[in-house]
């Protein structure tokens, strides 16, 4: 196996705030390969976020603290990078495309100086360059007549062209490792697939590695490789996107998965998880799903789970997995 492009190792996350400590990020390890798309997903308050912005060291601080753990990125340690050398790797090597365009991107310039400041600032190209590369991005990932587009700001665009602005900005300085923090949220389905189509064809024009995170398990199955979900600020269960959706292992996944609806059975009503996430300012101890198991047992409560080898690509944070 080669060398990961990314490895996170035991990251752990936590935000100092008024009413307490809350630990967003705990004991989270995985790695990404080259060409790799790695899926993140879990419900809303799981960490997935907050773990896909430490990668880029975004996490404010305060209230934020990067309490334990490492990430490695093509060989170097991104915390012990100066701020100089985070700066050259953001937009350069590593992209985002953030969850919510319209607050992403600024609605008092035009899409295309935005484009183009990126241009500008990581490359040094001059403002006729960075305009006419602004123009071949967006016709890149199918603005229509982008050299008309270019001089429009972000009110006069749909969602899902800002989406494609954002897939610009992204790409525009050729990165290597490329983060998509829910880019088809609230998006019609149809938008979604072609969405979700320009971006497995931009991994593969420029070679690029993917984390992709999402709560749709529909866009995992079509998307991504690898597939980890997240629980509460733990990884739960991690595989290849077989192994998660013929054999999953632990029962957040197994929830997740039967509350999809099935169109070659006939159902009245759809199976969801009883319950919801926990208040993660006062997690319940042991594990954190087991207030919403239907199987918990007694070391439920007590004890957390180990994250458990069930093949040498799959894993899982079960007490089930220890029982003979």
């Amino acid at each position: 196996m080669p060398e990961p492009v990314l490895s996170v190792d035991d990251l752990t996350i936590r935000f100092h705030l008024k009413r307490g400590t809350l630990t967003a990020v705990d004991g989270v390890s995985f790695q990404i390969h080259k060409g790799e798309t790695f899926g993140l997903v879990g419900e809303s308050g799981s960490g997935k976020t907050v773990t896909a912005r430490s990668l880029m060291r975004l996490i404010p601080t305060p209230p934020g603290e990067i309490a334990s753990g490492r990430v490695m990125f093509e060989g170097a340690s991104i915390y012990d990078m100066s701020r100089e050398q985070i700066r050259d790797i953001r937009g350069r090597k590593i992209a985002m495309v953030f969850q919510e365009p319209m607050s992403a991107l600024n609605p008092v310039f035009t899409v295309g100086s935005q484009i183009g400041d990126v241009l500008r600032t990581n490359l040094a190209m001059s403002r006729s360059e960075a305009r006419a590369r602004t123009i071949e991005l967006m016709g890149l990932v199918g603005i229509p007549s982008p050299g008309s587009r270019i001089d429009s700001y972000v009110h006069e665009f749909s969602g899902g062209m800002r989406q494609r602005v954002m897939l610009a900005m992204a790409l525009s300085c050729n990165p290597s490792f490329l983060i998509a923090d829910e880019p088809t949220t609230a998006l019609d389905v149809t938008i979604q697939a072609t969405i979700l189509a320009l971006i497995s064809s931009m991994i593969e024009r420029f070679e690029m590695s993917l984390l992709f995170i999402t709560h749709n398990l529909g866009v995992v199955a079509h998307a991504c490789d690898t597939i980890a979900v997240m629980y509460a600020s733990h990884l739960v269960e991690m595989g290849t996107k077989a192994e998660i959706f013929v054999n999953p292992q632990h029962p957040y996944t197994i929830g997740l998965l039967n509350s999809i609806p099935k169109l070659e059975v006939q159902q009245k009503y759809l199976s969801p998880i009883e319950g919801s996430v926990c208040n993660m300012l006062d997690p319940p101890g042991g594990c954190k799903f087991h207030p919403r198991c239907a199987h918990a047992m007694a070391i439920c409560r007590e004890a957390v789970p180990r994250f458990r080898e069930i093949t040498p690509s799959h894993y899982s944070a079960c007490h089930l997995n220890d029982q003979p």
